[in-house]
């Protein structure tokens, strides 16, 4: 009998892989990277904001984290919008981060609020329609990163569709998580301020040459923003409701009501049914059949089309 040796390679600590393959730097290098980076947003997003909006933000930087990027996104508590982009010739993936109030403030003031009266909104994740209102906040925040990364070739941002933090699809149980570098900013407005984030990994950070751009970053007219505002809100899935009076009834006979029991609608014609989206009503309606399916079909609007996305925009 021969003895048999089996050789085995042991497990490199990813701490020290990541170091080795310029995945992780040292805390000081990140840490200016993130500095410089975040300079840039202070400069340049301000003069964008309001070339296209007509207001006065201050943006501010006000510190970095580092860490793996999944870990970090984690971190960021659940009042967060997220967004996944890339660009090409400078990164694959990055992620944009935006706290609810950047994006209730600067809504709240494209409807018509003046600075000084708007104050510190309450937290929470954002609907459907402001999730789909957030991707003009996103994009203006991908520009300003592509202008001080100088990825060669002008290509422009790719972004994904934006999502609260809540609703991050998960990863692959065989994905590699990377490390990365949070830049921490802040955007006032008015008595408002809320907070923005931009993660990167830290091997695309590390090689990356951050330089304020040569011009100023193009912006469109002041108006531009208020008539995308109002395209994106027309392009939005709303849910609507129908509501039918039913005949009056004792509460002595609703108590008594069981499965089978049926109650007559108020109208022994034509059914009457107010249909409403939002808490908001918007047309007058008749109730009838199609089919296999029950429909209501509009006799009269309510509102006006401006009225309308007036309310479904707040």
């Amino acid at each position: 009998m021969s003895d048999q040796t089996t050789n085995t390679v042991p497990n490199i600590d990813p701490v020290l892989l990541a170091k080795l393959t310029g995945g992780l730097g040292d805390q000081a290098t990140v840490a200016k990277r993130c500095s410089a980076l975040g300079h840039i947003f202070s400069e340049f997003l301000p003069d964008v904001i309001k070339a296209e909006t007509g207001l006065d933000i201050s943006v501010a930087y006000i510190g970095c984290e580092a860490g793996l990027m999944n870990d970090i996104i984690a971190d960021l508590g659940e009042n967060f919008a997220l967004v996944n982009g890339s660009l090409r010739n400078w990164s694959p993936t990055f992620v944009l981060a935006c706290c609810s109030g950047v994006v209730l403030t600067l809504m709240e003031h494209l409807l018509g609020a003046l600075p000084e009266t708007i104050k510190q909104p309450v937290l929470r994740p954002l609907s459907v329609i402001e999730l789909d209102l957030s991707v003009m906040v996103f994009d203006k925040l991908a520009n300003v990163l592509r202008s001080g990364v100088n990825a060669s070739g002008g290509f422009e941002p790719l972004l994904g569709a934006p999502h609260n933090i809540e609703s991050r699809p998960k990863h692959a149980d065989d994905h590699v998580d990377e490390f990365a570098a949070a830049v921490k900013m802040t955007m006032t407005v008015g008595m408002a301020s809320s907070e923005f984030v931009v993660i990167v990994p830290q091997k695309v950070l590390l090689k990356t040459d951050i330089s304020a751009p040569r011009a100023k970053i193009q912006a469109t007219k002041s108006d531009a923003w208020s008539e995308q505002l109002s395209e994106q809100v027309r392009r939005s899935q709303v849910t609507l409701d129908a509501r039918i009076k039913l005949q009056s009834l004792t509460l002595a006979t609703v108590s008594k009501l069981a499965v089978g029991d049926v109650i007559p609608f108020m109208d022994s014609q034509d059914v009457h049914v107010e249909v409403s989206a939002n808490g908001k009503e918007l047309y007058v309606c008749e109730f009838g059949r199609s089919g296999e399916n029950y429909t209501v079909r509009v006799k009269d609007n309510i509102n006006s089309d401006d009225e309308l996305l007036r309310h479904l925009m707040n």
